[in-house]
């Protein structure tokens, strides 16, 4: 049963602004999301999917940003594409107890786009 969605976008400009600050990159993302994303030829349009992907989810999901923004959610790339991820200590807040997030990721010109449809699970 679906019990929320959310949709987010964020600025790829503003993120590289954003990035060029080490301590805005280590409070807000995770080490996996760091080493992706600056692995990466344009690392602010991944930072920028990783950032709205946590809106989306606080969207979705009814927790506020500000539980999930500093690492407290975080997105893990697997090899089937990227996976939301959140800290053991947030799952008590979620709607339901059995969950999936599901996630979709896009980017285009100085846009990355987020959408998360949160699943309760049997």
């Amino acid at each position: 049963m679906i019990i929320g969605i959310g949709v987010d976008i964020c600025s790829i400009s503003r993120m590289k602004r954003a990035i060029r600050s080490e301590h805005f990159t280590k409070r807000v993302f995770h080490p996996r999301e760091r080493d992706y994303a600056f692995s990466k030829a344009g690392p602010a349009r991944h930072f920028a999917a990783a950032f709205a992907a946590r809106e989306a989810f606080s969207k979705a999901s009814g927790i506020s940003m500000y539980a999930l923004a500093f690492q407290g959610a975080w997105i893990e790339r697997t090899h089937s594409g990227p996976v939301l991820l959140i800290k053991d200590d947030l799952r008590h807040l979620l709607p339901a107890e059995e969950w999936k997030a599901h996630l979709s990721l896009s980017h285009d010109g100085d846009f990355s786009v987020a959408m998360v449809v949160l699943e309760a699970l049997p």
